[in-house]
């Protein structure tokens, strides 16, 4: 069973930057897989943040991120980064990871197979 393990969350202040990575546990290679990042908040749905196809050729972004985040995959393509900068109060959310094979880019969990565990980013005023 594959697993994509997230890194990377914290706090930070406003305007502030953090980099979150996911990768796949054991031999699991990512090269093949279309990711996404969603966020979550406490008794809210959980929001499409960022996507990108299995080159990297491609990526989407929701509005309230472009300009701000960036999602990049690794050289060998087996991490997925989303660097966020200009962080606001409102980014703060359970940050996720998520992969599918495919050759688009996907902005709906439920086009998701597989997902991480979460990591916290919290953003202080």
């Amino acid at each position: 069973q594959v697993q994509l393990v997230e890194s990377g969350g914290g706090l930070v202040q406003a305007g502030g930057s953090l980099r979150l990575s996911c990768a796949a546990s054991g031999r699991t290679f990512l090269s093949d897989y279309a990711m996404g990042w969603f966020r979550q908040d406490p008794g809210k749905e959980r929001e499409f943040v960022a996507a990108i196809n299995w080159s990297g050729g491609v990526t989407s972004y929701a509005d309230s991120v472009k300009g701000r985040f960036a999602i990049s995959r690794g050289n060998a393509k087996n991490t997925v980064f989303l660097q966020m900068n200009s962080l606001k109060p409102e980014d703060t959310a359970v940050y996720y990871c998520a992969a599918r094979l495919g050759g688009g880019t996907y902005t709906v969990s439920r086009e998701y197979d597989l997902w991480g565990q979460g990591t916290q980013v919290t953003v202080s005023s």
